[in-house]
C-alpha cells in the first residue's frame, strides 16, 4: 500500500532529521491496528537494509491501565537496534532522543530461544538468562506527542534509547513481581513502583511479547534483548538532567542527558 511507504517515510524524515512530524494516521481512512504494524515493518526492513542491527525487542503498554486509557487489550511491541543501546552512565547528547521521557524497567537477556506460540511462566523461566536494571528512554517523532495507538504502533512502539544498569544477575532467588524500583533525577527522589504493574509480573510481559511475536514466525532468539516494561507511569526528561533507578535487591543505572 503506498499509504504505508508514506508513512514509513514520514517517520523516517523526523527521525533522521529530528524534526517531529504530522500523526500518520491521518494518511488512512480506517487506521486499523494491523496496518500500524505493517508500517513498523516497513521500516525495520529498511533500517536493517541500511546496517542497523536487531540486538532485541521492548513491550510497551505493559501496564493494564495504560492499555484502558488508549482503548487497547493488550501490550504493544517495538524493535531494539543495537545504536539504541547506551552504557550505564552514559551521556545522551541534546536533540538526539525527540520529546524523550524516562521508564524504569527490567531487561531480560535470553539464553535460550522461546518459539512456542503460547509459552508458560516455565518456558519463560527456562529461556531467561539474566535481569538487568535498564532505563528506557522513550522518543516520540509524533509533532506535540499527538500519538494515538496507531501512531505509536508505527513509532516503533515509541523506541528511543535504552540503557542497561549492572549488575546481571540470574532469576534465582528474584521476585520480579514483588520488585521495587524507584526513580530520582537530579538527586532528587521522583517516583517509585513494583513489578506487578508490568503485565502483573516482568515475565508475563516477556510471555506475551514471545507468543506474539511466534505467531507472526519473528520468535524470540538466545542473546536477545527485552525490555519489559516501565514500573511506573514515564515522567519526561531535559537537558542537564541526571537519571538514576535503584532497584532492590536486582541493582542500578543511570544516564545523563546532555545541554
Amino acid at each position: 500500500m503506498p499509504e504505508i511507504e508514506a508513512a514509513a517515510i514520514r517517520l523516517r524524515v523526523a527521525e533522521e532529521t529530528s524534526k517531529p512530524c504530522a500523526p500518520v494516521r491521518e494518511l488512512f481512512a480506517n487506521p486499523d491496528l494491523a496496518t500500524a504494524y505493517a508500517i513498523q515493518a516497513c521500516n525495520r526492513d529498511f533500517w536493517v537494509k541500511a546496517g542497523r542491527r536487531i540486538v532485541g525487542r521492548k513491550v510497551a503498554l505493559s501496564a493494564r491501565a495504560a492499555q484502558k486509557a488508549m482503548g487497547l487489550t493488550e501490550p504493544a511491541w517495538g524493535t531494539l537496534y543495537a545504536d539504541m543501546l547506551l552504557g550505564d552512565g552514559d551521556e545522551i547528547a541534546a536533540g538526539k532522543i525527540m520529546q524523550p521521557r524516562l521508564e524504569g524497567e527490567v531487561a531480560i537477556v535470553l539464553e535460550h530461544d522461546l518459539t512456542m506460540e503460547k509459552p508458560t511462566l516455565v518456558d519463560v523461566l527456562r529461556a531467561v538468562g539474566y535481569a538487568v536494571p535498564a532505563i528506557e528512554v522513550v522518543g516520540c517523532r509524533i509533532s506535540n506527542l499527538d500519538t494515538k495507538p496507531f501512531d505509536l504502533l508505527a513509532d516503533n512502539a515509541g523506541g528511543g534509547a535504552f540503557v542497561l544498569g549492572s549488575p546481571a544477575r540470574r532469576l534465582d532467588g528474584l521476585d520480579l513481581r514483588r520488585l521495587n524500583m524507584s526513580m530520582s533525577v537530579n538527586g532528587a527522589p521522583v517516583t517509585q513502583g513494583k513489578g506487578d504493574m508490568v503485565y502483573g509480573n516482568p515475565l508475563h510481559a516477556l510471555a506475551w511479547l514471545a507468543g506474539r511475536l511466534a505467531a507472526e514466525e519473528m520468535p524470540l532468539e538466545a542473546g536477545d534483548v527485552i525490555m519489559t516494561g516501565t514500573f511506573f507511569a514515564m515522567l519526561p526528561a531535559k537537558p542537564g538532567d541526571h537519571v538514576e533507578i535503584v532497584a532492590e535487591g536486582l541493582g542500578r543505572c543511570e544516564v545523563s542527558f546532555g545541554v
